[in-house]
């Protein structure tokens, strides 16, 4: 809990994956890569509990003995599949747990720090009266373009600093945090009045391909190395 709010996580994980086959179930640094995310959130001391929605055998068989914090809910028929919205599932979900806060990641997010979560949550409930929702970004100071190379957030004409350009937020599918009634009125995990946070881009990453695996896992064994350094 984190100022009496009961605080439970949602991670969706599926049984398949396209880009990667077996994404989720892949030695990371030794273990599932689905195991880390899990590891981090019985880690953080606002989480109270956590709900896998799968459709997978092995998640479902050997998740909440493995964890003590997780509960699994098997993913509906008609939720199956790779075209499916997160916010489907989510909104499934909370048909059946009752929590005062939601927090939604991914087993995706290996790097992601306990540290981190919690600090996220802290924020979001000492501002709720302003946001009713919190999403995590990585910031941006390039010169972008459009498909059609226009110039998103600078004019040519003008070759200004890049530091000096207008930050751009790049939502990094790491952290959502919201309400159940902020949800509802949606049907969607960013609300109407929601709170940018922003991370880290390493501790972010998200791993959608196998350049984003191997990256994501040297840099958490390169970590682990100079850890035991200290």
């Amino acid at each position: 809990m984190i100022h009496d709010r009961k605080v439970i996580a949602l991670v969706p994980i599926k049984e398949h994956s396209e880009r990667v086959k077996n994404k989720n179930f892949l030695s990371f640094c030794g273990e599932p890569l689905y195991h880390h995310i899990l590891k981090t959130l019985e880690n953080t001391y606002a989480v109270d509990e956590v709900i896998i929605n799968t459709d997978s055998p092995l998640v479902m068989d050997e998740a909440p003995g493995l964890f003590p914090k997780v509960n699994v809910i098997e993913r509906p028929k008609e939720l199956r599949g790779d075209h499916v919205s997160v916010n489907k599932l989510i909104e499934h979900d909370l048909t059946v747990i009752n929590a005062n806060i939601y927090l939604q990641t991914h087993a995706t997010n290996p790097l992601l720090k306990a540290e981190t979560i919690g600090k996220s949550l802290k924020l979001f409930v000492e501002n709720e009266d302003k946001y009713d929702s919190l999403f995590s970004v990585n910031r941006f100071q390039s010169r972008f373009y459009d498909k059609d190379c226009r110039p998103i957030n600078h004019n040519p004409d003008t070759l200004i600093r890049t530091q000096d350009l207008d930050s751009i937020y790049e939502e990094n599918s790491n952290l959502y945090i919201f309400t159940k009634e902020s949800f509802n009125k949606n049907i969607r995990r960013i609300g109407e009045a929601p709170m940018i946070y922003e991370m880290s881009k390493i501790e972010s990453i998200d791993i959608d391909d196998e350049f984003s695996f191997h990256l994501a896992e040297t840099l958490a064994l390169f970590t682990h190395e100079q850890f035991k350094k200290i």
